[in-house]
């Protein structure tokens, strides 16, 4: 595409307006200044008087279930501060989402498959056939020279870019082309990775913001069929590369696309589906509304009292804003009137939030 074509065209959108996106190298950057690894890592590196903050599918993988975690254990938190004799951090909604994209890029790309199984689904879908390692006959490129494998983003772009060319040559052969689970998809990963050669640099987590995303799938023309039911990024959730890297696979088999992709407009593409899957972070204002009362917040927040009054946004990186801000005052208050430090789960989260834009 004409590149000044591409920049009017961008210029031309109306960019929407969306809740505050992380970026994982901001996060690393407020998670070193504010000396967490003091006490926390993340994926195994740093201190670990404390949880690693890596999150996983156990520990909540969402902004809810991060604020939640935070309310939840922050008497212990500052507690440790003030033994530590260092000063309490205060974060801006902005910051907590830039920790959100942190911790999550630390388990990114860490679903490792099985290459053992990898090598065997490689062969039973055909890709054998085309592509083999390095020594070995092929028709198509030979698994050495993949160097995109360790970077699921990249290595689906290239996919996606010669997919075409790939299909024409599967159905010359009298075969279909074949799609790809995540879990597939991570074993064929595995495998390309275990086989010798010079070893790839890993891939990089960078999840672009949402507006520029939306925008680039508009310039390439996806949203004349991802509309209504259709409208991205749908129920997925793209908590890993594979994941992302077997979507992109599967959806070029069945279009006929023509639209080539860059590495940087794929992870456009890529953090736009990531960040737009918490954007609705559901909840139900009626149960907030009794959840306020229930974890005594409405005891100080009356209906005079601003909920968020610091420019705080109303969403769960809002909630750990306000934790960080107000909390440690809030918990001497609670402590005085002997009020119990509430606890939360990410969905009572979720509900709260949802009763606080309800009552803007």
């Amino acid at each position: 595409m004409n590149r000044i074509f591409l920049v009017v065209a961008v210029s031309a959108l109306a960019a929407p307006a969306y809740s505050a996106v992380g970026d994982a190298s901001r996060g690393k950057e407020v998670f070193d200044s504010l000396k967490c690894a003091t006490c926390h890592s993340v994926a195994g590196i740093g201190g670990k008087r404390a949880p690693d903050l890596a999150l996983n599918l156990v520990r909540g993988n969402t902004p809810a279930g991060l604020s939640a975690a935070m309310w939840t254990h922050a008497p212990k938190m500052w507690a440790a501060f003030e033994k530590a004799g260092m000063a309490k951090p205060r974060l801006t909604t902005e910051q907590a989402a830039d920790l959100f994209a942190f911790f999550q890029a630390a388990r990114y790309f860490d679903k490792p498959g099985n290459a053992a199984r990898g090598k065997a689904t490689f062969a039973a879908k055909g890709c054998a056939a085309c592509h083999a390692p390095a020594g070995k006959p092929a028709s198509g490129s030979s698994l050495a020279n993949w160097e995109s494998a360790a970077d699921p983003i990249e290595l689906a772009r290239r996919m996606w870019n010669h997919a075409p060319a790939m299909q024409a040559a599967i159905a010359a052969k009298g075969g279909k082309t074949p799609l790809l689970t995540a879990a597939e998809m991570g074993d064929i990963l595995a495998y390309i990775s275990s086989l010798p050669g010079p070893k790839p640099q890993p891939g990089k987590f960078s999840p672009a913001s949402a507006e520029t995303g939306q925008t680039l799938i508009q310039v390439k023309g996806c949203l004349s069929c991802h509309k209504g039911a259709q409208a991205l990024p749908g129920k997925t959730a793209y908590t890993a590369s594979a994941e992302i890297a077997a979507a992109m696979w599967n959806h070029a088999a069945q279009m006929k696309h023509k639209s080539q992709l860059l590495p940087e407009e794929m992870r456009r593409i890529v953090g736009y589906l990531w960040s737009r899957q918490f954007e609705n972070e559901g909840g139900d204002a009626a149960r907030g509304e009794k959840l306020f009362v229930q974890k005594a917040c409405a005891g100080c927040h009356g209906s005079s009292t601003p909920y968020l009054a610091h420019g705080e946004e109303a969403n769960s990186y809002g909630m750990v804003a306000v934790l960080w801000h107000h909390g440690p005052a809030m918990l001497r208050q609670m402590q005085a009137k002997k009020v119990a430090w509430p606890q939360f789960t990410g969905p009572e989260i979720s509900d709260i939030v949802a009763f606080l834009k309800a009552s803007k």
